[in-house]
């Protein structure tokens, strides 16, 4: 097999500094395939360029892996407390050349669905019609927000594929860290499998038990993934000390908030030795290495964490069957996600047996090989 590729500079970096109003912001686009790029917006206070170039090589990894024929990119607002509406109109007037030329934003940390409404609206701009292309038979929110789970299906079958794959019969003992929409999506899952939830951690701590009752956490959890401990079922231990979800006895642990949650400065306290990453970006470089050196088993986020952006890049390159009534087209999206994370995870631990070091480089390769 030939060398893996070296990764390459973004095709290109826009700086946004708004139209007619303040922002201050990034959308890289990594690479275009036939004209076309896609990914989230990110908004928080913190956000960089770096960080934004990171997000959107992820996504054409992502696609890459997948085999669809579209771009990564990603933007990134800086959040400021200012007024939410007027930010997002202001980044739609914004990146409208861009959306109109292929570059198509969704939905990432800090952006709600709300939001992306905001932006399109300002922009003009509508997924259903773009030139050289069919036109979409229904509207994007009639088509997505179905959807809302998917990415915590393919995490989940991820952390199901290579919890079987090491030849365990009995269930796992689960930490997931971040309750967001996908912790939530998670935890429902893995549960209904017969799997046991023993902590989640949210931003303001850790919550434990030998067995979570994650149906009481969820009506307790709001939109942003913040659980209430005034409505906490009874039986649970609580816990503000910084990453108290590592210490837990566990045997997967779900990374589905923060960008690098696991580093090298903290990954000496894992417990589990399966991870799988829900969330873009959660592990660091180093912290990755260490779990490997260790025997653990990590599943990166571009194999895992496809959901949302897959069933996004499905519709906006047509894949998806259209003519499917809502039930059974909602079925078509899981099954595709579900199959393509299954492949990749076993294609990953298969390559990982042979060789030391990072599989995924390979992996990209053989993905890349396959897609020209």
């Amino acid at each position: 097999m030939s060398a893996p590729e070296e990764p390459q500079a973004p095709a290109f970096t826009v700086h946004l500094n708004g139209s007619g109003g303040d922002l201050k912001g990034w959308v890289v686009v990594d690479t275009l395939v036939d004209g076309l790029a896609m990914g989230g917006t990110r908004m928080t206070a913190g956000v960089t360029e770096d960080e934004v170039a990171g997000l959107a090589r992820d996504m054409t990894d992502k696609f890459t892996l997948a085999g669809l024929r579209i771009g990564g990119a990603k933007a990134g607002i800086v959040a400021d407390g200012g007024d939410r509406h007027e930010t997002f109109r202001t980044f739609g007037r914004t990146v409208k050349p861009l959306l109109h030329g292929g570059i198509h934003l969704g939905i990432d940390m800090g952006v709600t669905p709300a939001d992306r409404a905001v932006f399109f609206d300002e922009a003009g701009y509508d997924p259903r019609y773009r030139p050289g292309a069919s036109d979409m038979p229904i509207d994007w929110r009639t088509y997505y927000e179905p959807l809302i789970d998917v990415t915590g299906h393919g995490v989940g079958t991820a952390a199901v594929t290579a919890w079987e794959a090491g030849r365990h019969t009995g269930p796992a003992r689960v930490v997931i860290q971040g309750f967001g929409a996908v912790g939530r999506s998670v935890a429902q899952f893995l549960e209904e499998r017969g799997h046991i939830v023993v902590g989640v951690a949210d931003i303001d701590g850790t919550i434990s038990a030998d067995r979570l009752p994650v149906a009481e956490l969820l009506p307790a959890t709001d939109v942003f993934g913040r659980i209430d401990r005034s409505l906490l079922p009874d039986r649970v231990t609580v816990s503000t000390e910084p990453d108290a979800w590592l210490d837990l006895d566990a045997d997967l642990l779900i990374l589905a908030a923060q960008r690098h949650a696991l580093t090298a400065e903290n990954t000496h306290r894992l417990r589990a030795g399966l991870v799988v990453e829900g969330a873009n970006l959660a592990s660091s470089a180093a912290a990755k290495e260490k779990v490997a050196a260790s025997g653990g088993v990590l599943v990166p986020g571009v194999i895992a964490n496809i959901g949302g952006a897959a069933s996004a890049a499905l519709a906006v390159t047509r894949v998806v069957p259209f003519d499917l009534e809502a039930g059974a087209r909602k079925a078509w999206v899981f099954d595709w996600v579900g199959e393509r994370v299954r492949q990749n995870t076993r294609d990953l631990l298969d390559i990982a047996q042979g060789r030391a070091g990072d599989p995924l480089p390979e992996l990209l390769d053989a993905r890349r090989g396959e897609r020209r």
